[in-house]
């Protein structure tokens, strides 16, 4: 269902609520915007910033407001449930920074209370709107390559997301490279194969830097598909947070029966190395890198990249592009919560099969991936 204008609330405004905040600014359709936040300095920054027209820290309050027409929630990643089912409840189209939730139980929860009330609920996996990855989507639906028999994914990240991320929480269990990070590069194969479905996953995982902080610093995992198709799925997100890359870079291999797609996003074409630092890429509240980073991947900043003020890059395509769906009723690309809750279920597969170290059978229950230990 479509609306001439919305009325736009924001839960969370720390690094990725700011960024669709000001780009919400932007956006002639979003007539009224509230923020909220239950760190009252940011949220009241981020409305001095934009001109909000509501601040709060109680997300229910914010979600009361008639006003209320959408919503987007960009709370710590183990804190989504709450906020998301108050605004199932209104029954508004969601935004959802990824995942639905870090507990697979809890996630099965949200998307069958989603698809309960018919919600529009779209979660956030940035890199579906780069030029790249949507041309050769388009190249595979053409069946440009044949059939895809193998892929291979490599993504490589600094350290600074994890120890970031780690150090806002103690609840850091379900907290690793493939639920937090993986899981962007596992979207994407998954889309970019779509109509393949995973059976069986053997990983496993290492830990001699990360260990400390409660999580691991590698896994690496090899799908089997339903039509027996193999993907081999990899991340390290320890590398030192000197590496160039801003967050992270992707390669992914593509094998088809009549064809191959090799795509590179790892930013190296664009290189800056300097006497003058280059800024901490990974940049979030309380958080500082240890070492200045001389040498930078330009374009390797996820959400895009700043000039003369405004963001450019597939953090404006995903936020723009969503707001034409609520105006418009325009058909995007984003991932819906069904595939959020399945990238949540087969990135804690890879970890249990890590784990255990044995082949874990997919479809798995979400009772079963639990950490216990």
């Amino acid at each position: 269902m479509s609306a001439e204008t919305i009325g736009l609330a924001v839960i969370g405004c720390g690094t990725i609520g700011r960024v669709r905040t000001v780009l919400a600014t932007e956006y002639p359709g979003v007539s009224w915007l509230g923020l909220c936040d239950i760190d009252g300095e940011a949220a009241n920054g981020l409305a001095a910033d934009t001109g909000a027209d509501f601040v709060t820290t109680d997300f229910r309050e914010l979600l009361a407001r008639p006003e209320v027409t959408a919503a987007i929630v960009a709370t710590a990643e183990n804190e989504h449930v709450d906020p998301i089912m108050a605004a199932v409840e209104r029954g508004i189209p969601l935004f959802i920074e990824k995942p639905l939730a870090t507990d697979p139980v809890e996630s099965e929860r949200v998307l069958a209370a989603i698809e309960d009330r018919g919600v529009d609920a779209v979660v956030g996996y940035t890199q579906r709107f780069r030029r790249r990855f949507l041309t050769v989507k388009q190249r595979l639906r053409d069946g440009q390559i044949g059939e895809v028999s193998s892929v291979v994914t490599r993504a490589f990240m600094n350290r600074m997301v994890p120890i970031a991320t780690l150090r806002k929480t103690d609840r850091r269990d379900a907290l690793t490279p493939m639920v937090v990070s993986g899981t962007h590069s596992l979207d994407m194969c998954m889309w970019l194969m779509e109509g393949k479905t995973p059976v069986e996953v053997y990983a496993r995982s290492c830990d001699p830097v990360l260990g400390e902080l409660g999580t691991k610093d590698s896994t690496f995992g090899i799908f089997t598909m339903d039509d027996g198709t193999l993907w081999s799925m990899n991340i390290s997100w320890a590398l030192p947070t000197i590496w160039p890359g801003a967050v992270y870079g992707i390669e992914i291999g593509i094998v088809g029966t009549k064809g191959v797609i090799d795509i590179e996003d790892t930013h190296r074409d664009v290189i800056i190395a300097s006497e003058l630092p280059q800024g901490a890429g990974y940049v979030t509240k309380g958080y500082a890198a240890e070492a200045p980073r001389h040498v930078d991947f330009i374009g390797s900043y996820p959400p895009g990249d700043l000039s003369d003020g405004l963001l450019w890059g597939p953090m404006r395509e995903e936020t723009m592009t969503w707001f034409n769906r609520l105006t418009m009723g325009v058909k995007t690309p984003h991932a819906t919560a069904a595939d959020g809750h399945r990238n949540l279920l087969l990135t804690m597969a890879m970890d249990l099969s890590a784990r255990t170290g044995r082949p874990v059978s997919l479809p798995v229950a979400a009772e079963d991936l639990l950490v216990t230990d």
